[in-house]
Formats: C-alpha cells, structure tokens, sequence
C-alpha cells in the first residue's frame, strides 16, 4: 500500500521512518501529526489517542481525521486477523512481499520475523 501511494504522488519515502522516527527528509505533509496519532492508538492509551485525535482534527479537519483513523484501524486489523487465524508472517502476500521493503524498513529485526526465520 506504501508502495503504490508513493508512485501516485511522486514522493519518496524514508522506510526507515516507520520504525526509527521521522527523518529530516521526509516528504509526507503533517507526517507529525499523523506519526503521534498512530503512535496513540497503539498504545491502547484513552487519553493519548483522544488527544492526538484532536490535533489530528484541529490540524488537518475532519475528512481527514476520518481517513487517518480508518487506515489505522485497517492496519491494525490486518495484524490481528492474520494472527487470528495463524497466518505465519513467512506466507504473508502470497510469499510475494518484497524483501527489499522489508530489509529498508527495518521490519527484519522485529522480533517476529527472526523467529520466523
């Protein structure tokens, strides 16, 4: 999905950014705004996700605060439902993911990765 949004709107994106902070280099407008509200709603923490919702909102409206929250909760849903149904990582996209992605994001030295190694 990050892959296609980037070649829509011509930007790069710093994978590394997933797991290890924002860069100076990165490209997504109010990527803050956005980072800190994902970052609430995993935490599971009430008044951290309210809040963040708000500047999320005050930010960039409502429309939008609406969009966020729908891509996380999508997100959040792929996980659990292919944990669900035990779903190991290693046949996650049909084998087809791209292990480059995987690599540059750094998502290879998460903990469930090596033990699915």
């Amino acid at each position: 999905m990050l892959r296609e949004s980037m070649q829509i709107t011509n930007n790069e994106v710093n994978l590394k950014d997933v797991t290890q902070g924002l860069s100076d280099g990165t490209q997504i407008p109010n990527a803050e705004v956005l980072v800190n509200f994902a970052e609430a709603i995993v935490s599971r923490d009430v008044a951290k996700i309210t809040a963040a919702r708000q500047i999320v909102a005050d930010t960039l409206g409502n429309d939008a605060t609406v969009d966020a929250a729908a891509v996380a909760s999508a997100f959040h849903g792929f996980v659990r439902i292919a944990d669900a149904i035990g779903i190991p990582y290693t046949t996650a996209a049909q084998g087809q993911d791209v292990p480059e992605i995987r690599e540059a994001a750094g998502i290879n030295d998460f903990y469930r990765i090596q033990e699915a190694s």
